[in-house]
């Protein structure tokens, strides 16, 4: 009876052992995407000077989380991922907020700018939040419109898939443009990348053992290299700045 009284007990530890570690990564994978973001945001405020970020990084992480979203409706997964979804574009929008602010400091020209004008030539350059919410949430009603008449297509819904998590994939390529642009990787937040990396190597591990569908792990191993060719980049215009300078008169 001892014996088996204690076979019981190591097993109910052993469940609560594994759901700790369960619920750990679940919330890792919910907030664990917004922390990179967290000491950019700073740099930006305490600067005031957002030229070395991006904001086709909130562009694109924008476009991505929602299409994910839509994808749940046609095919459900863990909770978490979506949660991770809803978290992530409410960043994005507070981190465009602060970009459009800070720049709106420094503009010299007074032509304004806006969504409504539907110059292609100003896209995502614009002077006000407020024309940046309006192009996403036409996005949003547009998306979601699509997707409902189309959630029974099993090609659509698989695609939609597959653009969220390639689009996310591509989440530093707006990064490392920005760079090459500049030559220069100052103003860029470095702990940001640093954990841009980490987190998604925590992330496609998640996928895989989670057994997420193949578009969330491909892709993820997508986004890692894009992050240690942004690392290249600091490695790369730290050792020769002045071979720079030079190639750019």
């Amino acid at each position: 009876m001892d014996l088996y009284s204690s076979a019981i007990n190591m097993a109910a530890v052993k469940v609560f052992i594994t759901n700790i570690i369960k619920w750990t990564a679940s919330g890792a994978m919910i907030f664990g995407g917004i922390v990179p973001y967290v000491p950019q945001y700073r740099d930006i405020k305490r600067t005031e000077n957002a030229e070395g970020f991006s904001t086709y990084v909130c562009l694109v992480l924008l476009i991505a989380n929602s299409l994910r979203i839509f994808f749940w409706f046609g095919r459900h997964f863990e909770y978490p991922l979506l949660a991770q979804s809803a978290i992530m574009i409410v960043t994005m929008l507070t981190m465009l907020r602060l970009c459009v602010n800070v720049q709106s400091l420094h503009e010299v020209s007074t032509r304004r700018r806006a969504f409504i004008d539907f110059d292609i030539r100003s896209f995502w350059k614009w002077n006000r939040f407020s024309d940046y919410l309006q192009a996403y949430l036409l996005f949003t009603v547009v998306g979601s419109y699509v997707t409902y008449l189309l959630i029974d297509s099993v090609v659509f819904v698989e695609s939609i898939g597959f653009l969220a998590v390639f689009t996310e994939a591509m989440l530093g390529a707006p990064q490392f443009y920005r760079n090459f642009q500049n030559k220069s990787t100052v103003g860029m937040s470095i702990p940001m990348v640093l954990m841009w990396t980490s987190g998604d190597l925590f992330k496609t591990g998640y996928f895989i053992a989670n057994k997420a569908p193949v578009q969330f792990w491909i892709c993820g191993l997508m986004q890692v290299g894009v992050d240690l060719s942004i690392l290249g980049q600091v490695w790369f215009y730290a050792r020769f700045p002045q071979t720079l300078k030079k190639a750019a008169l």
